[in-house]
């Protein structure tokens, strides 16, 4: 910050470029113009609880809500007194019409295996495995952890859970043993629900393997769900662990959607945090479920017809909202694809696209930067002319990856939607429209209808036009974050203590003269890898539980292909610093935390830069890491010579 003071940041990047929306989609879009845009929004601003209450209609209700909005700061109770059902929602109310036999999830295998399931279908099968849930003991309110490949079966299980009114949380498939029984402990699951495998790169992830380590210190789980997926041996607990296939076999096919109240928790999800307790996001049915249709529905500009393809993992918000949840109550047909990118060759999603003749595809920054590493012949030997809309989501997007995504990948005819939002909204803030709102290079433009957000210093004052400072939301919104699982404390002081009645994102940004906004990065010590949210304490702590190391700081530097790589300075309590350690540290951090945290490079030092207070000043670690000088304030810094040092023994 320029002025610790006025709490306002300086802008380093200035983008002149922008591209309208072009006339053809304009022409059928549902929102077609700026001045569309501009009047739902303002409608929205004008009478937030009639705006939402009027979509709300949209839902279907056992019993109609009493009232739109109870809002009593943190806590947010949205359509209070009404009951509805989110799995009714993405599937029994499709079948009434023509949806009934279309495509509702189209999925191929990483080894090119495929399936079709319609609305019918799926429904079917999720009918099924609620009253497989059921015949184990989960209830209403019950937690169901899950730690799954990217199968129908997934999405199978979220949609069940939803029916009966258990709460889920998903586990990213790629995190440790030790990660899935942290969470586990924290929810209390009762359930968790496996593969026996799943397919990365032609190999098979061990996943039921990693689950019998976690279980054996989840207590509170006391069965288990095994997919067949690759066929892989694995061991099976009597009385424990069940095949998912034997189980379905005898379920019946008929399970009416419970009514559940609009507040009925809907789901978990672990996100990083920098106090190192990785936290559960609770999200409840009626009002996350509504927004993620509404922001579906627009950023995407959803046609009947269209084929969808956003290639996030259902472990993360983005599969929750815009795989699962937000797609399935519009009636879209979704693509989902198991495997990587570059596997067997890294045209894997060109060809993809080219075979099944997509139309939206939303996809990471990170994933962009490694299309362009390998090369614009993948691209240019595909027909893409399919696609309509490209969206981005996970992080900022710099101006030249945007640039080459709309020129390779969009042939210069696709909107991009640049999307910004977090596990904690539920559903997109801030994006263009593709059929109304010009795009600037960079920038996730302006917010969606129903969403107010401000950027202010530190004292909760606006900043002056064109001044980074902190986003913050002035205004409730229906998918907002309803509080941290198990932890109301944490919740109010995270969001809400800072700046006074209004929620702190996280994120310092800045709005142009055109009113569009630009994120600047994050305002706390949290690393975004790949499009993966990871604490630096999570990280630390795992790196502090080898026995050879005493103290240690994580931060991130620029990567060209993953946004930020980890940076780890460590100081040693024994062992000789050098390459065997180094890899060794590496190694401990995948098995500790999981692949996606292991650090890209480990620094030796004799001693870390601390405040006289004694905390670590990660903000010149991060310069050295990322070799830049050291500009700001370095006052509260203890001794200067431990700065030095680290810069010497980086040459």
């Amino acid at each position: 910050m320029t002025d610790p003071h006025a709490g306002q940041l300086d802008t380093v990047m200035h983008e002149a470029r922008s591209f309208p929306p072009p006339p053809e989609v304009s022409a059928r879009a549902h929102i077609n113009s700026p001045e569309a845009y501009q009047a739902l929004w303002d409608e929205a601003h004008a009478d937030p609880e009639a705006f939402w209450g009027k979509l709300a209609g949209e839902l279907h209700w056992f019993r109609p809500f009493d009232k739109v909005l109870e809002w009593e700061e943190p806590f947010a109770k949205w359509f209070v007194g009404g009951q509805t059902n989110v799995s009714y929602n993405c599937l029994d109310a499709h079948l009434d019409s023509a949806r009934r036999n279309k495509a509702a999830l189209i999925w191929e295998g990483e080894p090119g295996d495929t399936r079709v399931l319609t609305y019918q279908m799926l429904h079917t099968e999720v009918c099924k495995f609620a009253n497989v849930l059921k015949e184990l003991g989960v209830g209403e309110g019950d937690v169901v952890s899950l730690y799954m490949p990217l199968v129908p079966e997934l999405a199978i299980a979220l949609l069940a859970c939803a029916r009966i009114g258990a709460v889920h949380s998903v586990i990213f498939a790629g995190f440790s043993s030790e990660a899935i029984a942290d969470r586990n402990h924290d929810a209390q699951a009762k359930l968790q629900i496996t593969a026996d495998a799943g397919w990365r790169r032609g190999k098979m992830l061990p996943l039921k393997e990693t689950v019998d380590a976690a279980l054996e210190k989840s207590p509170s789980v006391q069965k288990c769900v095994v997919l067949r997926r690759t066929g892989s041996e694995v061991s099976m607990r009597e009385g424990r662990d069940f095949w998912w296939h034997e189980l379905m076999a005898q379920a019946s096919p008929q399970c009416e959607a419970a009514p559940l109240d609009s507040e009925t928790p809907l789901f978990i999800l672990y996100t990083s945090g920098s106090t190192g307790k990785p936290k559960g996001i609770k999200h409840t049915a009626a009002g996350y479920n509504l927004y993620a249709k509404k922001t579906f529905e627009w950023v995407f500009d959803y046609h009947e017809e269209d084929l969808y393809w956003c290639t996030a993992d259902i472990g993360w918000i983005t599969g929750h909202s815009y795989v699962v949840y937000g797609p399935l109550s519009a009636g879209a047909s979704v693509f989902m694809y198991e495997g990587a990118p570059n596997w067997p060759n890294e045209g894997r999603f060109w060809e993809i696209i080219e075979r099944y003749r997509v139309n939206i595809f939303y996809t990471a920054p990170t994933a962009i930067r490694a299309f362009i590493k390998w090369g614009d012949d993948w691209v240019t030997s595909r027909d893409l002319s399919s696609l309509r809309v490209l969206g981005t989501v996970g992080e900022g997007i710099n101006p030249e990856a945007w640039m080459w995504y709309h020129e390779k990948i969009g042939g210069g005819r696709c909107p991009i939607v640049d999307t910004w939002w977090q596990t904690e909204t539920g559903g997109i803030m801030m994006s263009p429209l593709p059929g109304a709102t010009p795009t600037k290079p960079g920038s996730c433009t302006k917010p969606l209808p129903g969403i107010e957000p401000a950027i202010v210093d530190v004292q909760g004052q606006p900043v002056k036009p064109g001044n980074g400072g902190w986003l913050v939301m002035e205004r409730p919104w229906p998918g907002m974050l309803r509080g941290i699982w198990g932890d109301e404390q944490r919740y109010r002081e995270q969001y809400w203590s800072k700046v006074p009645g209004k929620y702190l994102a996280g994120d310092n940004a800045r709005r142009d003269e055109d009113g569009y906004y630009w994120i600047m990065g994050r305002i706390d010590d949290v690393l975004n890898v790949a499009g993966h949210r990871l604490s630096t304490i999570e990280i630390e702590s795992a790196l502090v539980s080898h026995p050879k190391v005493a103290e240690a700081a994580a931060v991130g530097r620029p990567d060209d292909i993953k946004g930020e790589a980890v940076t780890v300075f460590v100081t040693l309590k024994a062992g000789t610093p050098g390459e065997e350690l180094r890899n060794e540290l590496k190694q401990h951090v995948r098995e500790q935390i999981g692949a996606v945290a292991q650090p890209d490079d480990v620094r030796f030092a004799a001693t870390l830069p601390k405040t006289r207070s004694g905390k670590i000043m990660r903000r010149l670690l991060r310069d050295v890491a990322s070799g830049s000088e050291t500009v700001g304030d370095t006052t509260t810094l203890e001794d200067f010579n431990v700065l030095a040092k680290l810069r010497r023994d980086e040459k």
